[in-house]
Order: C-alpha cells, then sequence, then structure tokens
C-alpha cells in the first residue's frame, strides 16, 4: 500500500490504549498520521501519547482554532485518504447512525469525502443490545466499513463479542480498504502449507512449504471484496483477519475440510503443498531404535483438486503446480489432466518458504508470466487474473 494521509478517530473506552499501538504502526509504514480524540477518551489516554507517536499535534475540541480558517472539521477530514475511528464506543456509532454533529469526531465523520471505517470495542451486553445492533445495521447500509469486533475476554471480566481486533489486525485491514472489490459476493475456498503425516506419535513425514503463498492469496481474496474460508495445514504464520480459517494436520484432514466447505463456494484455489502419501503402517507409539530399520509402509492420499474440479457442481478451481524441473511442461499437463481453468506454476526450489515468487498463470488463453515480485503482490496479480476469468465464463 502506497502512503497515506490517515485521519485516526480515538473514543471513549479503555480499549483507547490499542490505538497507541496503532498509530506506531502506522507511522512505521510511513503513513501521515493525524489524531483526534473525544473529550471521554482523553480520560484513558493522553493527547501527548499520540502526539509523540503521531508527530502531529493532536485535537479534541470542534473550537479549536488552531487551523487558519478555524474549522478543524473541514480541513482535517478532506485531506484524510480514509478516516478510522479505533476505538468506536457504541455512543460513537448511534451519533454516526443518525448523523450527529455535537463533538469534533461526529462532525468530522459528516464532512469527510474520505472512507470511513468504524472499529467497535464495548463490553458484549451493549455490543449485543438491539439499539447498538442496529446502528451498525444502519451504518453498513450506509457504505461505512465495520470491522469486528472480536470475541474474547473483555476489560470487565466478561467473556464474548465487543472486543476490539487488535492493532495488528486492523493494519492488516487498512490495504482493502483502496482496493478494488472485483470478487464482492463470491465466496472463496482456499488450502495452503504443508500437510503432516504422522508415522508414529512423534514422528511425521512433511514439506518445506510456509504457507506464505496461500495466506498472501486468502489476504488479496478478502480485500477484493470476497468472503473467505482458509483450511490451513501446519505453520508459523498469523490467520489473516476476517478470514474463516481451519486448521488441519494431514492431506485426509484437509479433503474432509475441503469438501465439507466446498458446496458453499463458488472459488476453490488450492495453494496447499499436500502430501502426495501417507504412512499405512502407522504405529500407535513411539517408534523405539532397535537392531534393524523400520519399514514404512505408504498409500495414496486422495487428490483434493481433481475431486473438487470433478464435482457435478464444481466451482471455478484455481490450481497450483510446484515443479522442480520441465515447469510449463508438467505444469500444463497437469491443468489438463485435472481439468482445471486457471493453474499457478512456480518452481518448488524457488517458491517454498522464500517471501518472494516468481510464477506463470496457465488457462485456455496461454501462458501468463509473472516478474519476480512480493508474494502479496503476485497474489493480487492472481486475484486480478481470477477476476477476469470469472468475468468471461459468466458472458459466456
Amino acid at each position: 500500500m502506497t502512503q497515506k494521509r490517515i485521519l485516526l478517530g480515538i473514543t471513549g473506552g479503555i480499549a483507547a490504549y490499542k490505538s497507541a499501538e496503532l498509530t506506531r504502526l502506522l507511522v512505521k509504514a510511513g503513513h501521515h498520521v493525524e489524531v483526534v480524540m473525544s473529550e471521554a477518551a482523553t480520560r484513558f489516554v493522553t493527547p501527548a501519547t499520540f502526539q509523540a507517536l503521531s508527530g502531529h499535534a493532536v485535537y479534541t475540541d470542534i473550537w479549536d482554532p488552531r487551523p487558519d480558517n478555524a474549522m478543524a472539521h473541514i480541513e482535517m477530514s478532506r485531506r484524510a485518504d480514509v478516516f478510522l475511528i479505533v476505538p468506536a464506543t457504541a455512543d460513537c456509532i448511534f451519533k454516526l447512525a443518525h448523523g450527529a454533529c455535537d463533538d469534533l469526531i461526529s462532525t468530522m465523520a459528516a464532512a469527510r469525502t474520505c472512507p470511513l471505517v468504524v472499529v467497535p470495542a464495548m463490553n458484549r451486553q451493549m455490543w449485543e443490545n438491539p439499539p447498538n445492533l442496529r446502528n451498525i445495521a444502519q451504518l453498513q447500509a450506509d457504505g461505512v466499513q465495520v470491522w469486528g469486533p472480536a470475541h474474547g475476554v473483555q476489560a470487565c471480566g466478561e467473556t464474548g463479542p465487543g472486543r476490539m481486533l487488535e492493532p495488528e489486525e486492523v493494519f492488516d485491514l487498512l490495504g482493502g480498504v483502496f482496493s478494488a472489490k472485483p470478487l464482492a459476493g463470491k465466496k472463496v475456498l482456499l488450502t495452503a502449507g504443508p500437510t503432516y503425516e504422522p508415522i508414529d506419535t512423534v514422528r511425521g513425514i512433511t514439506n518445506i512449504s510456509s504457507g506464505k503463498m496461500g495466506y498472501a492469496l486468502a489476504r488479496a481474496c478478502r480485500d477484493a471484496g470476497a468472503e473467505v474460508t482458509l483450511v490451513s495445514g501446519p505453520t508459523a504464520l498469523t490467520p489473516p483477519t476476517l478470514v474463516h480459517t481451519i486448521a488441519v494436520q494431514s492431506a485426509q484432514d484437509m479433503y474432509q475440510a475441503v469438501l465439507a466447505e466446498v458446496g458453499r463456494s463458488d472459488v476453490f484455489i488450492s495453494v496447499a503443498a499436500v502430501a502426495d502419501y501417507r504412512v499405512k503402517n502407522r504405529s500407535e507409539h513411539k517408534i523405539k531404535k532397535g537392531d534393524s530399520l523400520p519399514v514404512i509402509e505408504l498409500e495414496e492420499n486422495p487428490d483434493i483438486l481433481a475431486t473438487v474440479a470433478g464435482l457435478p457442481a464444481a466451482p471455478f478451481c484455481v490450481g497450483f503446480a510446484a515443479e522442480s524441473q520441465n515447469l510449463l511442461q508438467y505444469a500444463d499437463q497437469k491443468r489438463r489432466r485435472k481439468k482445471v481453468p486457471l493453474l499457478v506454476a512456480n518452481l518448488a526450489q524457488h517458491a517454498m518458504g522464500a517471501d518472494t515468487n516468481s510464477v506463470t498463470l496457465l488457462d485456455d488463453h496461454g501462458q501468463h508470466p509473472l516478474p519476480d515480485m512480493p508474494k502479496a503482490d503476485v497474489a493480487r496479480a492472481i486475484v486480478q487474473h481470477l477476476a477476469q476469468s470469472l468475468n468471461l465464463k459468466t458472458e459466456n
């Protein structure tokens, strides 16, 4: 994401302390951040904190005379690329939903010309209060993006919905504000990462897939407007925010999870490096070192991509081919054999575990090579091609 001018509104909840870390993340990424605070927010964190973190003066009063025209609500909101309100209390949400303009933040929201995002934070009963839910629905109907809330332990000691998203999660979602939404209304199912095939209780067969490409694609599909479900093998990665993630271990686990979800999906993207074989004679206990080597028998795992592509009402399928030689030849053979409309080919020794990737897209119209670039950029390029392919399919 290119550098943006971000207007950050902070309202009066205990979660206001998290906005300090969000400000740090945004500034570190090179964004220009200006902070406005409600009077109640200053009871939790001081304006001096945000002035130090943002490097800019903090505004708290609609009557603040510092702007040349004495109209902070006009000047600051009109020069912003996005207005984030983090945290957004129930009172703030009420004001926004009803067009109130009785403080600096609500007046800025009314006067803005940029996208508005609210990140709720409140007690679970306040969140579930019917008037609050009506206000949330009204904001969404008005085109305001609502991120969260999360489910978890709250400052009051209760557990449930209402907890604010973590600063890293808000930061993760920000790029999607400025993304086109060619996949809006689509449901995308992805697999990512390696699988793990146990030999005994402590040993197993796996591979060096990091899951980075699959997770990047999940984020890119989400940012493109899709509802995303990610079936992930064991990785060290943090699941993408607002992506339904199902953790699995073995290829059989992944197969069952995909079949349970695929009937609700418009697109299936098979990124995971699924083991072709599993251990037939798995030991229920740790195999002890002895005089003779253990004999490991293998049996074939189900082919997830071929199974999904062969369904009577199959979603649009995108496959991945990781080869170590004869890349395009083997990849094209795989695409035709499994009858997949779009396949992404890459060299395993260059792609697995790396932060960048160089891929070639193969479809009925030929080969479409992409330059070596970060996997997040590769993912966005794949999603763009996918969206074009879906439009062509719809037109046909």
